[in-house]
């Protein structure tokens, strides 16, 4: 059965509309997830402008701009969708890009649809224009990234790239056609099949879009789950779920991992004298200053309380006892201005690795623990290594059993 590329044009044309009446729900629930929108004005674009190449194809009057019109929308199309990957990407500047395509393939078709009607030199300035716009976008996507969002990336990508091939087939098949055969409904296989094989490939695209949003959502929701809400540092669950995997890995390449436990003096002191938002301030200052400490491989956590706990892996304890002065003079040195005065804090530190405590999770941390209470009862503002203390794993459980809390600072 032969293709109708009126037909084709028809279903592309109320399917592009559907697309982008899906992308703005699903845009609604998007959250601050940018580029939605974009992608379904993109939609939109392509509906209008497929419908006036379909409502205006008899050379009468008005016929030229009709076809400007039409084409102008689809590389408007297609440029919001360049825009869209790079939102959602969070990338800047891609405005300029956006305003050079619909202004180039204005420009074109003004020409050879106006001013000097050539139809066939339109065809394949058109497919190559657009094959253009879908190569970079098919460049902004198939980029490295942590998966999931490769798995959706590279799908949309590849569907951007097939496209870039149905243009480049369709512009060669133009060219090569006899002069004067060639207009939109000519009886020629390069309309139908090509338009046929885009309407496919743009459902797929659209279906990457929404996988892409999908994931996106995904991980923000799996990223609220591990964050602690006032410091944004992970949470204990979070913790102990990396705690596993260093685990895993120590036992592949036998690299030591070491952990510090701190925790803020006299934290009880301050939210009773200065209240608890000037408490939460504290705590959110020094994560701060611990993400500026320690490297980006590192795990930082809150613990409990005012007490957090960092991963170090592929670490000594001696390497660790160095990180750990640094984060301790930082804190140290900073202040927070209130109206009337200046309050300065301090933080202990207790450092273990895995060489003196084991590679169990609850054993680094007892040993960190018991590392931190004799910094609290040495004075405090200061860094304790559990190799110092010569404590066996037997005298640390006795240690903890028997001694206070160190979250009461």
């Amino acid at each position: 059965m032969g293709l109708d590329i009126r037909t084709i044009m028809v279903m592309i044309a109320m399917m592009t509309l559907m697309f982008g009446v899906l992308l703005e729900l699903a845009g609604l629930h998007a959250g601050n997830i940018r580029g939605v929108r974009q992608w379904a004005v993109a939609n939109l674009c392509f509906s209008l402008g497929l419908s006036l190449a379909y409502f205006f194809t008899l050379p009468t009057a008005g016929h030229g701009w009709a076809v400007v019109a039409g084409a102008t929308l689809v590389g408007m199309g297609i440029g919001l969708q360049f825009s869209g990957i790079q939102a959602f990407k969070e990338t800047r500047n891609y405005w300029p890009v956006v305003v050079l395509m619909v202004g180039l393939v204005f420009i074109m078709n003004l020409w050879f649809a106006v001013i000097r009607p050539d139809v066939a030199a339109r065809a394949i300035a058109n497919s190559l224009l657009f094959a253009i716009g879908y190569a970079a976008c098919a460049r902004a996507l198939l980029i490295s990234i942590e998966p999931p969002l490769r798995t959706a990336y590279w799908f949309t990508g590849l569907c951007f790239a097939l496209l870039v091939l149905v243009m480049l087939a369709r512009a060669a098949m133009i060219w090569i056609s006899p002069p004067g055969s060639y207009w939109l409904y000519a009886d020629m296989p390069v309309n139908p099949t090509s338009f046929f094989i885009a309407c496919i490939v743009l459902l797929c695209v659209t279906f990457g879009f929404v996988l892409m949003l999908n994931y996106r959502l995904f991980m923000d929701i799996q990223k609220l789950a591990s964050r602690d809400v006032l410091t944004g540092a992970f949470n204990r669950r979070r913790l102990q779920e990396e705690a596993v995997r260093q685990r895993a890995r120590w036992l592949r390449t036998g690299e030591p991992l070491s952990i510090m436990m701190l925790d803020v003096d006299h934290f009880k002191s301050i939210n009773d004298r200065y209240g608890h938002p000037i408490g939460d301030e504290v705590l959110r200052r020094l994560v701060a200053i611990a993400q500026t400490s320690i490297r980006p491989d590192d795990h930082l956590a809150r613990y409990g309380g005012e007490e957090f706990c960092i991963l170090l892996p592929s670490t000594t304890e001696q390497a660790a006892l160095n990180v750990a002065e640094r984060l301790r003079a930082n804190y140290a040195a900073m202040t927070i201005d209130l109206t009337d005065q200046t309050l300065n804090s301090t933080i202990s530190i207790g450092v273990a690795d895995s060489t003196q405590a084991g590679f169990e999770f609850t054993a680094l941390v007892a040993a960190a623990d018991a590392a931190l209470y004799r910094a609290k009862q040495q004075g405090r503002n200061r860094v304790v290594a559990y190799s110092s203390m010569h404590l066996s794993h037997a005298s640390v459980a006795v240690d903890l059993g028997t001694a206070p809390s160190v979250l009461a600072g």
